[in-house]
């Protein structure tokens, strides 16, 4: 009998510094959590924590505290990390934005408070908060424990004001480490406030507040529970528990094969877009590289392999968070079949949703016409992604095709930035040999082709209309059919 393969390491990174008293709690009850578990050494914990400012002495969620969070995260990504631990309850007023720019999951300390009190207090719907003026301004608590099912109470404005702010943010406070004496008699003053006001349990909104939350409940006469977060948290953690990323999407491109294309296909993606409003369009990784080597060079016999250039502009989409990669160019596609198997994420075929997109247009078509590189000609892959949907490849004469090559590279080709003149003739030239050979429908299978042929359909002379196929709207259209159905999952 084989082995059983041993679970993955777990590994979480502590963002400290926010409130550098309360970080270290969470990670010291983080230790005996898993110590309670027996799991303590099947984790590895990475607890950093870095002077914040002036920020970190005060209750806003300020850029200095945005970019500090952020760049932690970054960090972690880049050491490998699993999954991020954020004890700061300010820092998850803009979780949403944290969220959308990572691929690391972080364990929503909010959504461990809401677990524990569904488990542990199922009849509690009055949840007093002990926050500070921001937190409550945010309507965090709120969000998390939404009406009908709850209602959230803060401690009344007394003669001295914000109670809980200053418990924690004014001189002699908690952050400074005073953890007794004036501060504990201010919050014992507010949990009482909340107490009248009928709540049947109280949150910490700050995680400094849970570092006296059991000093709190022995002092005061309190007859309702005051829950240490940090402890919850930390359980919460040691549990396994973390949240998926909410990440938007996102689209990498292969880009520099060529630069126009690639230009030419961004902007097929966002005219595809359904979209009113920026923040509505896709979210595209492009890693412009024209230096991966000349492609038909290659497989014409004459030039470098692109097999590791293009795999390396692959592998940086996928280290990137690419949901899926677009390759904008025909002839590329004859090595996807080599690096596809090294990729986690898949690459959008443009060959076959090119033929599979013809299939259903024309059903019964036999024959299509290929305006492409020699090389992209020379390794059939077309001609094989045809022959899958029933149909014949139809290609120019050999005197043709040296046209057509003369309209993509020549001196005033369309690579070389000219997109009317000698190369709209050789182009023309191709296309017509394939018109007389009988083909209705033409695939314009270089991704620079539709610089020189921009519209849909052709009438010839004697009235003929010939359909031209761009795959790289093609390409973009599923690209955006693929975003869709991952934001209606």
């Amino acid at each position: 009998m084989s082995p059983t393969p041993a679970s993955p390491r777990r590994s979480y990174g502590i963002i400290g510094g926010l409130g550098p008293l309360a970080s270290a709690d969470v990670f010291f009850k983080l230790m005996q959590a898993m110590a309670a578990r027996g799991s303590i050494g099947e984790a590895d914990v990475v607890f950093e924590q870095h002077p914040l400012g002036s920020s970190g002495a005060t209750s806003a969620a300020t850029t200095e505290r945005k970019l500090y969070v952020f760049d932690m995260i970054r960090d972690f990504e880049q050491r490998g990390v699993g999954a991020v631990v954020l004890p700061c309850f300010l820092s998850h007023t803009f979780l949403d934005e944290l969220k959308a720019n990572t691929t690391l999951p972080i364990v929503d300390m909010m959504e461990a408070l809401r677990h524990h009190l569904e488990q542990a207090f199922p009849q509690s719907t009055r949840i007093g908060v002990l926050a500070s003026d921001y937190t409550r301004a945010s309507g965090l608590f709120e969000r998390y424990f939404p009406t009908p099912r709850f209602e959230v109470l803060y401690p009344r404005l007394d003669a001295d004001g914000d109670l809980v702010t200053e418990a924690v943010y004014g001189p002699g406070g908690i952050k400074t480490g005073q953890l007794d004496g004036a501060p504990l008699m201010k919050l014992d003053r507010a949990a009482a406030s909340l107490q009248a006001q009928g709540a049947q349990v109280i949150l910490p909104g700050l995680t400094e507040v849970a570092l006296v939350a059991q000093a709190l409940a022995r002092l005061s006469t309190l007859a309702i529970p005051v829950i240490d977060s940090n402890q919850v948290y930390a359980r919460y953690i040691a549990e396994g528990q973390r949240q998926a990323t909410s990440k938007p999407f996102k689209v990498g491109v292969v880009g520099g094969v060529g630069p126009a294309a690639t230009v030419d296909f961004m902007q097929k993606v966002v005219r595809n877009t359904p979209a009113a409003r920026d923040q509505d369009h896709i979210k595209l990784h492009v890693e412009q590289n024209p230096q991966i080597p000349d492609r038909t060079e290659n497989l014409l016999g004459q030039g470098q392999d692109p097999t590791i250039a293009l795999y390396a502009t692959c592998k940086k989409l996928e280290d990137g968070g690419a949901d899926l990669i677009a390759i904008p160019c025909n002839t590329a596609h004859a090595y996807v079949e080599r690096i596809q198997p090294r990729l986690s994420i898949p690459i959008v075929n443009m060959l076959t949703v090119t033929v599979q997109s013809i299939r259903e247009r024309f059903p019964t078509l036999r024959q299509v016409g290929l305006l492409a590189t020699s090389g992209t000609l020379g390794s059939g892959v077309y001609e094989r992604a045809l022959a899958e949907q029933g149909l014949q490849q139809l290609r120019p004469s050999a005197a043709m095709q040296e046209r057509v090559m003369q309209a993509i590279y020549g001196r005033h080709g369309v690579k070389a930035g000219y997109t009317e003149g000698v190369c709209q003739e050789d182009i023309r030239a191709g296309l017509d040999d394939l018109v007389r050979q009988g083909a209705q429908v033409v695939i314009l299978g270089c991704t620079e082709l539709p610089l020189l042929l921009p519209m849909a359909e052709l009438v010839q002379e004697d009235g003929q209309r010939i359909t031209l196929v761009d795959p790289t709207d093609t390409l973009a259209r599923r690209c955006v059919e693929l975003a869709g159905e991952r934001r209606t999952a």
